[in-house]
């Protein structure tokens, strides 16, 4: 999980460190060649079965035992260069592209490594539908912090449909609240938010005992984030959107409690699944 999420990280550090500013794209072109030599030297890693890269070693060492397509590194790294030259998404259509590219790959990547009791190709949809759930939580939260980078991450289309466009948006940003048309549009965004999260949620019964606790955990966080933005009225510009200390404490020692039992109970759930699924770290791949 470390490489992987070294691996994302790493590339997307890349991608936000290039300031917005229009005269940029002497910056904007080192990135873009910074994520090229990434990928090529991911690709011959993943082709040989080591790098001397000091990151990459660690992810092509897990793609390796955990067999994961290399078709979803090369999908990531897409997305990290749309944002190199990307700012608005017309439709939800050309957010859903860059959606793929940017978490729904992250969902794939981590099944194997989580293991499955079910085939994987059973809970790769909801593995899926999860990294994008995520991804829009995270643009609903963040959207004055978008604005900042020059990004928006809302289809203008369905903005459109409240009577919002970028104009308004950043006037919103510069005085620090939300206008009723831009909380009308990210209360639409927030209820599409909420199905994905409906059509995800069946997978975590999917995934190994062990795992399902801290992927309920991150579900159940991550959904509340929604909450909150509800509860402030679709207001992102007045504050930043977390779910309290208490509420993630809380949260926590009951994965913890869960976790275990998952541990002990693994065991006994791998002795009863067929034996085309016991394989990998756990004794589970899809």
């Amino acid at each position: 999980m470390h490489a992987l999420y070294g691996f994302a990280r790493h590339a997307d550090d890349i991608v936000d460190d290039i300031p917005a500013a229009s005269g940029a794209e002497r910056a904007r072109a080192e990135a873009s060649a910074r994520l090229g030599e990434l990928d090529r030297v991911l690709r011959t890693g993943l082709r040989t079965g080591h790098s001397d890269h000091p990151l990459l070693a660690a992810v092509v060492d897990t793609a390796t035992r955990y067999h994961i397509d290399e078709r979803l590194f090369s999908g990531f790294l897409r997305s990290m260069r749309m944002d190199l030259t990307t700012t608005d998404y017309a439709t939800r259509a050309e957010l859903s592209a860059y959606i793929h590219g940017s978490a729904e790959v992250i969902g794939l990547q981590m099944l194997p490594v989580l293991g499955t009791v079910a085939p994987a190709e059973e809970a790769a949809p909801h593995a899926a539908a999860l990294g994008a759930a995520f991804q829009l939580t995270n643009f609903l939260r963040d959207v004055a912090e978008d604005l900042d980078r020059g990004r928006v991450y809302l289809p203008a289309d369905e903005l459109a449909a409240h009577g919002v466009d970028r104009d308004l948006l950043l006037w919103c940003r510069r005085v620090g609240y939300a206008d009723p048309r831009v909380r009308d549009a990210l209360a639409d965004q927030v209820a599409r938010t909420r199905r994905i999260y409906r059509q995800a949620h069946p997978g975590i019964a999917m995934l190994h005992p062990a795992a399902r606790p801290c992927v309920a955990t991150a579900y159940i966080l991550y959904s509340r984030i929604l909450d909150v933005i509800a509860e402030r009225g679709f207001d992102v510009f007045s504050g930043r959107a977390v779910v309290g200390g208490p509420q993630r404490a809380a949260l926590a020692c009951r994965t913890l409690a869960r976790t275990v039992a998952g541990r002990v109970l693994a065991p006994r759930v791998e002795a009863a699944a067929p034996r085309r699924w016991r394989a990998g770290a756990w004794g589970w791949r899809g």
